[in-house]
Order: C-alpha cells, then structure tokens, then sequence
C-alpha cells in the first residue's frame, strides 16, 4: 500500500470535505464524519463538479451541481443523476495527518 498525507487532521473540519489535487489527472477528496475519515474522488462522475463542495448528510455527500448523491465509505452513487461509483480510498490516520491510500 502507498499511503500518503494529504492534510493535517486539523485541516479538515468535521461534517466537511477539503480537496486535493494528488497528480495531473486526479484530485482527491477527504471527508471528516463523526466515525472516521473517508476519501473519494473529488470529481462529480455525472456533471464534473466537485464532490468536496457538496453537503455531506450522515454518510452521503450531495453534489453541489445537480444532486446526485454518492456513500463517502464506498463511492457508490445513491442517488440520480449519478449512476456511476467514483473510486474510494482507504485511509489511516498518523501523527495527525491524514494518510490515504491512492494505490500503486
């Protein structure tokens, strides 16, 4: 596994997502909720929005450009007009940074 800091803890307020471009053809987003940090692609797979601008309600994040919904633990779109998943990361926590891990 190739996990690598992406933010300090502090950096991502609970009940909120911050952003992070992770190399030229992906951005990652970091979701803080009251059981953990999760980590989705940042862009919107119906409308290329960003995800980490979106409401987050319980586990869910809402698009801010038309809606659609995607599960912050898995990716899955669970609501129109999204109907395709976007890729989700595991994540671990370390000397306050917040390590995910993007694969490779």
């Amino acid at each position: 596994m190739a996990f690598q800091p992406l933010f300090e803890v502090s950096e991502v307020p609970l009940g909120e997502g911050r952003a992070k471009d992770v190399d030229e053809e992906r951005t990652v987003a970091v979701f803080h909720l009251a059981d953990g940090f999760f980590a989705i692609d940042d862009t919107c797979s119906h409308a290329q929005a960003s995800l980490s601008e979106g409401e987050v309600v319980g586990h869910t994040v809402i698009c801010p450009r038309h809606g659609g919904r995607f599960d912050l633990t898995t990716g899955r779109p669970t609501g129109l007009p999204a109907t395709a998943k976007v890729a989700s990361y595991p994540v671990q926590l370390a000397d306050g940074q917040i390590l995910v891990d993007l694969g490779g």
